[in-house]
């Protein structure tokens, strides 16, 4: 009897601005991490990602193909990007056409254990913890709940 196929975690070709931390382990690889960001631990970045500087990325959090995060966000423990909706009715399998992009803007804030479907949120918003995000958030303010809602706006 063989043994599985093994694949192993690390950081590979990865692009990292000044003063980056990133606690170990971690799975980061074909990225690009802005100025004096931190990625926790047991956190996944795929390739062609972009986080800006001054990001905080805590641990536990996936961060899947065709995310952009902007600059002064703060994405909380264990918090889940999606790019596949199962628009095929089931997954993807690979065929990428059909994966969808996230767009995530300056000063944005993501509670722990938060998901967000492909959407674009503009600046200045906070996600509540366990929230759902499964459309365009347009207005700075306050969201929470499945699917997430606007609780209070932002002055």
């Amino acid at each position: 009897m063989s043994g599985p196929e093994r694949l192993q975690i690390g950081i590979r070709d990865v692009s990292f601005g000044a003063g980056v931390k990133v606690v170990e382990p971690c799975n980061l690889y074909g990225c690009t991490i802005g100025d004096d960001c931190f990625i926790g631990p047991f956190t996944e970045i795929q390739k062609d990602v972009v986080i800006g500087a001054r990001t905080r990325v805590q641990s536990h959090s996936f961060v899947c193909e065709l995310v952009s995060i902007g600059e002064d966000c703060f994405i909380g423990h264990g918090v889940m990007f999606i790019n596949d909706t199962f628009a095929s009715g089931g997954p993807a399998r690979g065929r990428k056409e059909l994966w969808r992009e996230t767009r995530v803007g300056n000063r944005v804030s993501m509670g722990s254990n938060a998901t967000i479907m492909p959407v674009t949120i503009v600046d200045d918003v906070v996600i509540g913890a366990g929230s759902v995000v499964t459309k365009d958030i347009t207005v700075a303010g306050t969201y929470a709940g499945n699917p997430a809602r606007l609780l209070t706006l932002r002055k």
